[in-house]
């Protein structure tokens, strides 16, 4: 497979839309690839940003597993190809070729005939012994292959073939390439792009942890059966109860990463470009290269290689030096003028091929680090190169310059999606145009605040200014003309975009053919908050007023329609919940709509309708939007709303809307069951008896699940017609969508799946004979009525989001059209106060929700369709809660979140007012007021500066926002904080009584490295890596010298790989149900496909792996678990950060696979790690923390460290004590676990005290006969028993002295089953001997339980449940 691993740079356009037809075509080859995807390395190759991935990446698996064994990672799982369920039958297997390179043994090669024979010359390019040649071709019996050619189209290509690299004349293009891919290759150990958040890379750590690859290396070191002596101590600061929080182990130092200097400098010499008579001699260019040996040489790139030349610093010698060599490669040249390059380059490839492939794959989206040591800058040709062209992808690779990215973004939607091949390839370029027009998108906006692009409308003050840059588009988030006066100015341009951006996700997932949206992308950058949108054909050109045919331009006072958008987003109606209404325009005429009034229709000269500004999709929420004259329920008003917002865009989340939409149609379906029944009741006729008792069965559980009541009432007769009809509104087509309600995002995708369904039809086709039966209809209409629906004889709710908008008008005679709709609106607002935020608490309660971060806190918010404006009030809610003890994680987590978004809002326009030269004093004086326990933080201006400063002040460079730029050197912490706390009052209607940082941590128990943590993630900042001292009063903690970089925090749609998530699902509910073997192998048809759509890299790649791994070892296969997992860890650590809440849980499930392997002192550095990071990111006091300590305790009672497994254990059982309260069963167990310890160092009062609460609460929670109760008893006997016998020895000593004849005692050392067996129970993990009965029994057993939960009867108890495997996927 393309292991395109060091940024080669890709020769082929990669998608762009002139060649996408005919590469799609070598793509799909009858889609014969999809089903070949398990990439070996679960695609360890990286189809990186600017690879020439066209292909369908799986059809590379092989060469993949050639190219690994050639790494040394000997890691290919084999295990990964035997999928018996595949999806497409495969016609043709791969076969062998031979390679002959110039100077090197010939070697075999595993290909497949739908690879390109440029992804051959990619593997070259990454092997060890080839990777220095890139201008080559490839030939077999003389004749030259064509690059883009498949290999199976190639006549004489056959098994054992022998191809022969041949070394090919250079050109100006070429010669670049090869210093550019040399260049790579030199710094391919080196992190300075992940900590510069550059090209995609990211950081990872795991392996400093595993030292290397997991495959053996922790077996090697038992020798015969003894274990040998592993250092277990912790560090001090991870030990329970150690206040410091050092900020360096978050990146141990790796010794990889000291780089082994192959050359001092390697850069373009000042005597380019060749003059013209040396171009006639065949230059193309000249470097200049200072060796390690301090040699200075000028070399000449030619046609025919490179060779050095005579030319010095000053004077200019084109003429060969002597003695003279030439070379094809740069490499083999500077061999042999530098032994020291020789040396250090062979023993830098062989460490870069060592490393694992997901370290070095380059992320789809760029992920930031906030801490970073201080890199050397060193001197990098190719890197100023870029900096000075425009380099956006590899425009000098791409006939035509920049990429047209409306084109690209608009054809790949275009592409077609009959079946599984056709979509792979429409998804996979889909989000490959997504992730490319994000980075440049990211690019340009940081270009555009920088001040490094000119404006379009250069005259203009700075803020109303717009600009073009590689075919995008930027605007400023500024109210600009006024156009936002009446919905809160600049605070409504602000809140724009992000709800515009939500509404093309929204329209994006829905995916009606003939409908575009916008490329759009929001980055908020030093204060500044940018759009960036692709560019529709033709709209520069015209005024807006002549383009716009379907909407309105000035908020409703003049509409337009048009019947082909409205027949366009009818289809999406459904799906969004969105009513057709009718508005009146200028003339008082009524006009249709089937929209928001803002949404605007313009075609652009390309033919196509688009629609933007879609900031309006979802309808507004009245809780934040007082309208004289209109009443909330009496829910809302309880919890003192409505509220004044800052704007008046505030809009429900499209999670809300399905959550509301689906407990409506429960109410529905119970209401017309109710009915039936009585009207039954009433006829009392004999033929109708049994229904009826079957019916009045159910509905006593009135609140029994959906899928339930609907067979009730299909069950009978005359609601045939009410179940066939109201399954259309859960979009899902699933009665069962209430566990898609709670799923979050997952759900906003499933209605765009299954597409709208045309409710005229169900109503006419198929239920003619009930609705004839007036009784019935009347049912279906009184039901309708109480919930709301707009149709009288179907469940339909949709919302008009026009209503309450200031300046739009309704005809008359829709006057109780909108009437219901505004009661719809205020059952919204209601149900989301009154039904979300305590569903919220108390899945926090119960565990099932367990934030961590701000980040997942926010996650969880929006999940329930809560957005974060009610954090206030989602914050008083705990507070009120009876068992607010129990939620104190929560509640802590949820106040550093509101104080942090509040600091954040002040910094914004803190920011604006500062002037470049000044922005590091400026954060870190921002970073003292907010954190340092200094109480006169006084910012840094040198005296110096200031004095240039002053003179400078007339010329002063205009900034956007503009401003005193000493402003913000005036900041104190005081007044900071009151800010912060007068925010938070107004923005989340919540109180902070504290006027520094230190009542603050004080009396919310918040730890100021967290908050550091999360005011840095959020604004962009990034730090160096040092211990800092908040807490000193006599120096400030930050000075400038600790700001290193700010970065920008962007915001993009997500495209998803819909087939794949449809395997992943029912292969999480096959293992729910217990068919393991069943669920494993979908899961790895799920894991196929997502490579083939994201390439190797992805979150829902990183679940899916989890998942797998997890199963592995639930099936006994130890070492695939591992190496799953392990994939899972580095591709959390470089997609979601290497402290994220995500990581952390990643590194818990390794480190028991570790233990499981015999890898005990990986496991411990393993959990140490994920502890550090954990105390990092909340702190101790989490309930997750006593799982995390359980795992250590057990542990280190498995390598006999005793007192140390104490000190986790008792920690782990007051955290369970206090969050699950005394009497749970996770307490039982934690109680036992402290009881065999005791017992192990023979302290057996302890001992039995603990087992003794154990024993309590086993028998009162599952009374005498349970097997845990009588297992417990057991063990008391036995511990009696051993006290007893200890006690008796010690008598003997007393009476007899030394020559008392004893009894040898018996203490036990734990064996490793036994602490493998208590580890996979606190983990949740059942053990399932795989004999083909017991298998049987356990699915008989699941259903029993399904059924019984379905009735309602069981409450799960919270341990011991069955597989609990439920890993839901994080959603951005």
């Amino acid at each position: 497979m393309v292991s395109k691993t060091d940024d080669i740079p890709a020769s082929v356009p990669n998608c762009n839309p002139v060649d996408l037809a005919d590469e799609a075509g070598d793509g799909a080859q009858d889609g014969r690839e999809t089903s070949k995807t398990s990439l070996k390395e679960s695609c360890g190759c990286g189809h990186s940003a600017d690879t020439a991935m066209v292909n369908g990446d799986g059809a590379h698996g092989h060469t993949e597993e050639a190219e690994s064994k050639q790494d040394g990672n000997s890691e290919t799982d084999g295990g990964e190809e035997s999928n018996e369920q595949e999806v497409i039958v495969i016609q043709d297997t791969g076969f062998t070729v031979k390679i002959q390179a110039p100077g090197t043994e010939p070697f075999d090669l595993q290909v497949s005939p739908q690879e390109m024979v440029q992804e051959i010359h990619q593997v070259l390019m990454d092997r060890e012994d080839t990777c220095h040649r890139t201008c080559f071709s490839l030939q077999l019996d003389g004749n030259v292959l064509d690059n883009f050619a498949e290999l199976k189209s190639i006549e004489g290509l056959q098994e054992g073939s022998l191809l022969k690299v041949v070394e090919e004349p250079y050109t100006v293009r070429e010669a670049r390439i090869h210093v550019r891919h040399i260049r790579d290759l030199l710094k391919s150990l080196d992190p300075s792009d992940a900590y510069n958040g550059v090209d995609c890379n990211s950081l990872s750590f795991l392996s400093i942890f595993t030292d290397g690859d997991l495959g053996d290396s922790g077996k090697r070191k038992k020798k015969g059966n003894e274990l040998e002596q592993i250092d277990c101590t912790p560090p001090e600061h991870i030990l329970p109860g150690s206040k410091e929080r050092p900020l360096v182990p978050l990146q141990p130092q790796n010794k990889d990463w000291k780089p082994m200097q192959c050359l001092k400098v390697l850069t373009m010499s000042g005597w380019n470009p060749p003059p013209g008579n040396r171009k006639m001699h065949g230059d193309l260019m000249y470097l200049y290269i200072v060796t390690v040996e301090e040699r200075h040489v000028s070399l000449t790139a030619s046609t025919r290689g490179f060779y050095l030349n005579q030319s010095t610093t000053y004077t200019f010698n084109p003429k060969p030096a002597n003695p003279s060599f030439l070379s094809h490669s740069l490499v083999e040249l500077l061999s042999q003028i530098s032994p020291a390059f020789k040396k250090n380059f062979t023993a830098l490839q062989k460490k870069r091929v060592q490393r694992h492939p997901f370290e070095r794959i380059a992320t789809p989206f760029q992920v930031y680090s906030w801490t970073a040591p201080q890199v050397d800058h060193a001197m990098d040709c190719v890197r100023a190169e870029d900096a000075y062209t425009s380099r956006l992808g590899y425009e000098e690779h791409i006939p035509g310059q920049t990429r047209d990215w409306n084109e690209e973004l608009q054809t790949t939607r275009e592409l077609p999606r009959k079946n599984l091949p056709e979509r792979l390839l429409r998804e996979r370029a889909i989000f490959k145009v997504h992730s490319d027009f994000a980075a440049a998108a990211t690019r340009g906006a940081m270009a555009v605040i920088d001040g490094n692009v000119m404006a379009i409308n250069p005259g203009e003050e700075t803020r109303m200014q717009m600009f073009i840059w590689n075919n995008i588009f930027f605007s400023l988030g500024f109210d600009v003309r006024d156009h936002y006066r009446e919905l809160g100015g600049d605070a409504a341009a602000h809140a724009a975009p992000t709800n515009d951006l939500n509404g093309v996700r929204a329209y994006g997932a829905v995916d009606v053919e003939g409908l575009y949206t916008l490329g759009t992308v929001v980055v908020d950058y030093r204060g500044y908050r940018v759009t960036a949108q692709s560019i529709i054909p033709g709209i520069l050109e015209r005024e807006q007023e002549q383009s716009v045919i379907y909407g309105s331009i000035d908020f409703g006072k003049t509409v337009v329609s048009h019947n082909k958008y409205l027949e366009l987003l009818e289809k999406t109606s459904r799906p969004l919940k969105v009513q057709r209404h009718n508005v009146l325009n200028e003339k008082n005429e009524a006009v249709e709509l089937c929209s928001s009034v803002e949404c605007k229709g313009i075609i652009g000269n390309d033919g196509r309708h688009y629609i933007l500004d879609l900031l309006r999709t979802f309808p507004p929420d009245l809780n934040f939007l007082p309208v004289d004259g209109e009443e909330l329920p009496p829910e809302s008003q309880r919890h003192g709303f409505p509220r004044q917002h800052r704007h008046r865009l505030a809009c429900l989340r499209q999670e809300l809307i399905e959550a509301f939409v689906e407990h409506r149609y429960l109410l529905f379906m119970k209401m017309a069951a109710l009915q039936l029944m009585q009207q039954k009741a009433n006829k009392d006729t004999k033929t109708d008896t049994p229904a009826i008792t079957e019916t009045s069965e159910t509905t006593s559980e009135s609140n029994a699940d959906t899928t339930q009541t609907q067979t009730t009432a299909s069950d009978s007769q005359s609601a045939t017609e009410l179940a066939t009809d109201s399954t259309s509104p859960t979009d899902n087509g699933t009665p069962a969508a209430s566990q898609a309600a709670t799923d979050g995002e997952e759900n906003s995708s499933k209605p765009a799946t299954n597409g709208p369904l045309d409710l005229a039809s169900t109503q006419n086709g198929e239920c003619k004979s009930p609705l004839e039966d007036p009784k019935s209809r009347e049912v279906v209409l009184n039901a309708c009525k109480a919930v709301g629906s707009i149709s009288n004889t179907s469940f339909d709710i949709r919302f008009n989001p026009d209503i309450f908008s200031p300046g739009v008008r309704f005809p008359d005679d829709s006057a109780d059209d909108v009437q219901k709709q505004k009661q719809l609106l205020k059952d919204a607002a209601a149900f989301l106060v009154s039904c979300q935020i305590p569903s919220l608490v108390k899945d926090c309660l119960d565990h099932s929700a367990l934030p961590m971060d701000g980040a997942t806190l926010t996650e969880a918010l929006r999940q329930r369709g809560i957005n974060v404006r009610y954090l206030g009030s989602v914050l008083e809610f705990v507070d009120k809660t009876p068992a607010k003890a129990q939620l104190e994680h929560f509640y802590r987590i949820g106040i550093s979140e509101l104080i942090t978004r509040c600091a954040k809002h002040i910094f914004k326009t803190y920011l604006q007012g500062v002037e470049l030269s000044a922005l590091s004093a400026a954060v870190s004086h921002f970073l003292n007021c907010f954190l340092s326990s200094f109480p006169d933080a006084v910012a840094h201006l040198p005296p110096d500066e200031l004095v240039s400063r002053r003179k400078s002040r007339k010329r002063r460079n205009r900034v956007p926002g503009g401003g005193d730029n000493t402003a913000w050197a005036s900041l104190t912490p005081t007044e900071l904080w009151k800010n912060i706390a007068s925010e938070a009052q107004s923005y989340y209607n919540f109180t902070i009584q504290c006027d520094s940082v230190d009542q603050v941590v004080e009396k919310y128990g918040l730890q100021k490295i967290t908050l550091l943590r999360e005011i840095s993630v959020k604004t962009g900042i990034q730090i160096l890596i040092k211990e800092y001292n908040f807490d000193s009063r006599h120096k400030p903690a930050f000075t400038e010298e600790d700001i290193l970089n700010i970065f920008p925090v962007v915001k993009h749609v997500n495209p998803k790989a819909s087939d794949a998530f449809h395997f992943f699902q029912s292969g999480q509910a096959k293992v729910q149900q217990g068919f393991l073997k069943e669920g494993c192998e979908l899961i790895n048809e799920a894991l196929n496909l997502f490579n083939n759509v994201y390439g190797a890299m992805h979150v829902e790649i990183c679940a899916c792996l989890r998942l797998l791994a997890r199963l592995n070892y639930i099936m006994g296969d130890h070492p695939e678990a591992l190496s799953n997992q392990q994939k899972a860890v580095l591709m959390s650590e470089r997609v979601l950060g290497i402290e994220h809440p995500n990581t952390i849980q990643e590194y818990m499930h390794l480190a028991l696979y570790c233990f499981a392997n015999g890898q005990l002192s990986t496991a411990l550095k393993l959990l140490y790690r994920a502890r550090y990071l954990m105390l990092m990111v909340s702190g101790e006091d989490h309930p997750e923390m006593a799982l995390l300590d359980s795992n250590i305790g057990l542990v280190l009672h498995g390598v006999m460290e005793y007192d140390l497994s104490l000190r986790f254990l008792e920690n782990a059982l007051t955290i369970n004590t206090k969050y699950h309260g005394p009497r749970s069963l996770k307490v039982a167990l934690s109680h036992h676990l402290v009881a065999r310890v005791y017992e192990s160092k023979a302290e057996f009062r302890s001992a039995l005290q603990h087992e003794k609460e154990g024993y309590t609460i086993y028998k009162n929670q599952m009374g005498e006969a349970h097997e845990k109760t009588k297992e417990s008893s057991e063990y008391l006997k036995y511990l009696t028993q051993q006290a007893v016998a200890l006690q008796r020895t010690m008598n003997e000593i007393y009476k007899n002295g030394s020559n008392a004849s004893i009894m040898p005692l018996k203490f036990t050392a734990p064996s490793m089953a036994s602490v493998l067996e208590q580890l996979n129970i606190i983990n949740g993990i059942i053990f399932i001997p795989l004999s083909q009965k017991d298998l049987e029994n356990l699915k008989a057993e699941v259903q029993r339980r399904q059924q019984l939960q379905e009735l309602g009867k069981i409450e799960e108890p919270t341990e011991d449940s069955p597989l609990e495997l439920e890993d839901k996927i994080p959603i951005d």
